[in-house]
């Protein structure tokens, strides 16, 4: 006799688009367009002038960001301890070694951890992207739609 499966009722999840406005409140970063990327495990933020300093024992590291698109005179400088440093392939095949930090991302009034590899991402169109592992199990990606979150109050480029 065959035993029948029950089957788990799935929850309906948020619908996010392929880009979305982000905050990285710890970061003191309000806006940040990023692009959602489910073909990627780890999320990935633009940085660059990466410092390594130790902080009560641990290695934490200072960067700059340019939080907007096209805009490099808005600079923002963070810091954050260094969890471990991954190997990264990116898009264009090149493997680099990166470190990883975990900062709070602010979306559709929710707060969560997420990890975040620093990488200077000036040849890319966006500053940041979301990977699969910071939206797993809290939203479905509809491919071919953008903003579901909304847009920044003001064009962060023009506060």
């Amino acid at each position: 006799m065959l035993k029948k499966k029950k089957l788990k009722k799935k929850r309906s999840l948020p619908v996010i688009g392929w880009r979305e406005w982000v905050a990285l409140p710890k970061l003191g970063v309000a806006w940040v367009k990023v692009k959602v990327d489910t073909g990627a495990r780890t999320s990935a933020l633009h940085a660059y002038d990466l410092s390594l300093f130790v902080k009560r024992g641990e290695t934490w590291v200072r960067f700059v960001i340019h939080p907007f698109q096209r805009d490099l005179k808005t600079s923002i400088t963070g810091e954050a301890r260094v969890l471990e440093w991954r190997r990264v392939r990116s898009s264009n095949g090149k493997t680099e070694f990166r470190p990883v930090i975990e900062t709070e991302l602010s979306f559709m009034g929710n707060n969560w951890p997420i990890e975040l590899t620093l990488s200077n991402r000036d040849e890319m169109g966006f500053r940041m992207l979301l990977g699969r592992e910071a939206i797993r199990r809290k939203f479905t990606v509809h491919p071919s739609r953008s903003f579901f979150g909304g847009r920044p109050p003001v064009h962060p480029t023009h506060p």
